[in-house]
């Protein structure tokens, strides 16, 4: 793709603008300039986990279940999916003459903030709490949406890395938060994935957040906007603003004095676009001299670039040929379906699972996300015509030969948690449905009107976070109706974030983690119950245990977070995953090469079921170091294999994941003694039960 042809194509087109012309353009709607040809356009679409808010798309697991997966090459081709039902979307629209929201190229996915705090509501919409997996997975997807830049003459759609940088909750004080970050912090924690998408995904758009990050908003932070971003990354796309996060510069920050000096800080420091009306202001500002014509011009350019990418002005756009008839066909709704069975993690089984379908005459399947539609979409989702939920998977599975009882059991949140709930009346039903029956499923959980974004329906309770880790009263109440029965119980969750789910692992069968898991989750659920597909997803965040106390909310030194740094013992840990086969790992070598550790290691499905297996390669620099993570994940590979086959495994670490950052923010690859632990999850003692391969002691010198 020639950059630059199009950013000179765009020099002149801006040049020729009004100066009130162009400043119209730096809004997320940005109306039509009809003698020189442009279109109105509206910049504002999401793409998280499909194409979103905008009629009928093909809908995959939310982004934390595409975390569990630890695949990255398969999220890539998923975001190749996106990207096509995007433009067949645009496509379709055009021709309708419709230019209204959602409807355009530029998509403001993906989220790649660290899930910090298991009680932020927005965490389902990361990669989890590790930065080097958020690297891996949020680079996967820019690349599947945007195309080959290298080779193709136009971006198919254009990714945004959202939200710059150091923004994870709480959501209810997000306008006007400041978040106080170490430098330690940055360069460990909250930068890397923002940097790895500038410099290795060529990211063409990043969004600012709410808050203030050191005392200034995001979307005016001259460190990280000015000298961070444009100036050590080199990033060359347009930054637009968190929607309506200007506007809190003055009304919440306190930061500026009014719309005039809010929209002026912004365009100054590198904010291009605004999603929000205080940009409107930004005539009367210069007027006052706040900023002056070419700031505003060179905002322009750079937001007309990127239209210029798209080849929103060509005639010779391969893309413009892309049909609707792609859109949700059933090659894409098969990728959702494997997806789906990716994503879901094994948390407990008792050997329970999984079912033999001839062994069993009759089924319950209760909960409040048995037959729920919301149990399937989180946020910042789209609309599938053919939903499948967890009721619909096992029924189908099933058919004729197993009768299914249903009962909702319990409201998904309890009148005492919410006046607005009605009063549990099922678990009684509940009860004798699970009576009657062989085998019980109970699905619980959460969904997006319990956890998500500030401001969204339903999410008054915390704004969107969670108030602690364990399950509504109303389903905990149910699962306890259930439990003492003494029927083989399956509980099912549907959720966006760690939950405690310990009270039950000892009298449970199995316990499933499936999140959001997209418009085929139910049917992925049934294959998995019953053995057509072995789960094999991991834990993208630790989850903890409820009555163990964690940092303040607020505070976002990473001290006491995250597997890295947590010094208690975890429920279930961080890469945790469990399998209905059994992996073997021997013969862990290293290479210590110039540039990179070249980490090599058999592994063998020694079990009974065909399998994939997620290895992770974990280092620990064995000497002193300032606040040092007990171990940091460095590389990892999911690899499938046929009940008694092996393989040879080679992972390649770059030196640069050997980096210890130090007190002031800077890097530096210590010489010494350097632990390589290889396996089926983090080296703990979860791990060690699932694998048992040794680590090795490697020695690095500078």
């Amino acid at each position: 793709m020639d950059n630059q042809r199009f950013r000179r194509m765009a020099e002149e087109l801006v040049e020729k603008m009004t100066i009130e012309e162009a400043a119209s353009q730096l809004l997320h709607h940005s109306p039509a300039i009809e003698r020189l040809g442009i279109p109105d356009y509206n910049w504002w679409n999401e793409a998280l986990h499909g194409v979103a808010r905008a009629g009928i798309a093909t809908v995959f697991p939310q982004a934390i279940g595409m975390a569990a997966t630890f695949d990255p090459a398969f999220l890539k081709r998923e975001a190749e999916v996106i990207a096509e039902e995007a433009r067949a979307k645009y496509n379709a629209a055009r021709a309708e003459g419709d230019t209204d929201i959602y409807k355009g190229l530029t998509y403001w996915s993906p989220n790649i903030n660290i899930f910090r705090d298991p009680r932020w509501g927005r965490g389902q919409e990361t990669y989890g709490e590790d930065p080097y997996l958020t690297t891996q997975m949020g680079n996967a997807l820019i690349q599947g949406l945007q195309g080959d830049l290298a080779h193709e003459k136009y971006m198919k759609i254009a990714a945004c890395a959202k939200h710059f940088a150091v923004h994870s909750g709480p959501e209810a004080i997000r306008h006007g938060f400041n978040a106080e970050a170490t430098e330690k912090d940055l360069a460990e924690t909250y930068l890397p994935a923002f940097e790895s998408a500038v410099k290795d995904a060529d990211v063409e758009a990043v969004m600012g957040a709410y808050n203030a990050v050191n005392g200034e908003p995001s979307c005016a932070n001259e460190r990280l906007l000015v000298k961070i971003l444009r100036g050590e990354w080199g990033f060359q796309g347009h930054v637009v603003s968190d929607c309506w996060a200007v506007r809190d510069f003055h009304e919440h920050h306190h930061y500026t004095n009014g719309p005039e000096e809010s929209a002026s800080i912004a365009v100054k420091r590198g904010c291009d676009l605004n999603c929000g009306c205080t940009y409107e202001a930004l005539l009367t500002a210069l007027r006052k001299d706040l900023i002056t014509e070419e700031e505003i011009r060179a905002a322009a350019v750079h937001v007309f670039t990127t239209r210029y990418k798209l080849g929103m002005f060509s005639d010779d756009c391969e893309y413009d040929k892309i049909p609707y008839t792609v859109v949700n066909c059933e090659e894409h709704q098969a990728m959702a379906l494997k997806a789906a069975e990716e994503s879901a993690v094994l948390l407990h089984n008792d050997g329970t699972l999984p079912l033999k379908k001839e062994k069993i005459k009759s089924i319950a399947v209760l909960g409040p996300n048995a037959y729920s539609v919301k149990a399937l979409y989180g946020n910042y989702n789209g609309d599938s015509d053919q939903w499948i939920t967890n009721l619909d998977g096992i029924r189908q599975y099933v058919g004729k030969d197993v009768r299914v009882y249903y009962s909702q059991g319990a409201d998904i949140i309890s009148e005492k948690e919410d006046p607005l709930a009605r009063p549990g009346k099922y678990i009684s039903e509940a009860v004798c449905c699970a009576k009657l029956s062989d085998v019980v499923v109970i699905c619980v959980g959460l969904n997006g009107d319990l956890e998500g974004e500030e401001g969204d329906t339903g999410n008054a309770f915390a704004s969107g976070d969670k108030r602690d880790l364990l399950l509504p009263l109303s389903q905990r109440k149910l699962i306890e109706a259930i439990l003492p029965l003494g029927k083989p119980t399956v509980i099912v969750v549907n959720a966006g974030s760690a939950l405690d789910l310990s009270r039950y692992e000892d009298r449970a069968a199995a316990i499933l983690q499936t999140w959001y898991s997209g418009e085929k989750g139910g049917e992925a659920l049934a294959r998995i119950l019953f053995g057509e597909v072995s789960p094999s997803g991991k834990l993208p965040v630790t989850f903890y245990y409820n009555d163990k106390p964690l940092p303040e909310f607020t505070d976002y030194h990473m001290a006491g977070r995250t597997y890295k740094f947590y010094q208690g013992k975890p429920w279930r840990s961080f890469g945790y995953g469990m399998s209905y086969t059994k992996f073997r790992y021997e013969n862990l070598t290293v290479d210590n090469e110039e540039d990179r550790l070249v980490v090599n290691f058999d592994l063998s499905n020694v079990g009974n079921f065909d399998g994939d297996e997620i290895s992770e390669v974990y280092l620990r620099y064995n000497g002193d170091a300032f606040e040092k993570p007990k171990y940091k994940l460095v590389g990892f590979a999911r690899t499938t294999l046929q009940a008694g086959e092996r393989k040879a495994i080679k992972l390649e670490i770059a030196k640069r994941e050997l980096y210890s950052v130090k007190e002031d923010g800077t890097k530096e690859i210590f010489s010494g003694s350097y632990t390589v632990f290889a396996g089926g999850s983090q080296p703990d003692e979860q791990s060690i039960e699932l694998s048992g391969q040794a680590p090795l002691e490697v020695e690095i010198h500078r």
